[in-house]
């Protein structure tokens, strides 16, 4: 693919691939061909600048095979590089994208991914010196001290609709962790 054809440049693209072309080689692709369908619409008319004050800019390094997503040939000039993907969850991640990112299923691994990448770093921390404290760094002690409770009587917040499942979601985890310990330890006790 060449240069001009990127989404990457300044310029409204020329060289496009045909709808049926692109249609066999995307799954889903071709859902918003219809004007109506398109908020953008009248933005995408000839003769009506991107405002973009820059060409093709130097690629970054790929330092390691990065996630792609299969609507595009190439990656963007600029990605982050701060986590690469790493166990489990990195295997989750890779294969997410190998779904297009108009399926659900696509999103739903990366939600997995992220939830199981805090999982492998909770426990990594067990075998630090300093394993996570989920009491202090939820902010659990504050709600007690910092008037957390009286900021939501009486008020219209958002967030006190799905308050009473905050402690489910966050404690919830770590209780059924220290449960499953506690068997595990229970266990290993009988059998002694």
């Amino acid at each position: 693919m060449s240069e001009t054809a990127t989404p990457y440049t300044a310029g409204k693209s020329s060289g496009r691939e045909s709808a049926e072309a692109l249609r066999a080689r995307i799954p889903g692709w071709g859902v918003d061909l219809d004007p109506a369908d398109r908020p953008s619409f009248p933005r995408e008319q000839p003769g009506i600048e991107t405002g973009a004050h820059w060409d093709f800019p130097e690629r970054q390094p790929e330092n390691w095979p990065r996630e792609k997503s299969i609507e595009h040939a190439m990656l963007p000039p600029v990605f982050g590089t701060s986590t690469p993907p790493a166990g489990v969850s990195g295997a989750i991640r890779k294969y997410a994208y190998k779904y297009s990112e108009g399926r659900a299923a696509h999103w739903l691994l990366l939600i997995a991914a992220d939830r199981v990448d805090a999982w492998e770093n909770h426990l990594k921390s067990f075998a630090s010196f300093r394993p996570d404290n989920p009491v202090t760094q939820t902010g659990v002690l504050s709600e007690f001290s910092r008037g957390g409770i009286r900021s939501r009587a009486g008020k219209r917040r958002v967030d006190t609709n799905h308050q009473w499942l905050d402690p489910i979601m966050i404690g919830g985890p770590w209780v059924l962790a220290g449960l499953g310990a506690a068997a595990v330890v229970r266990a290993l006790a009988r059998r002694r």
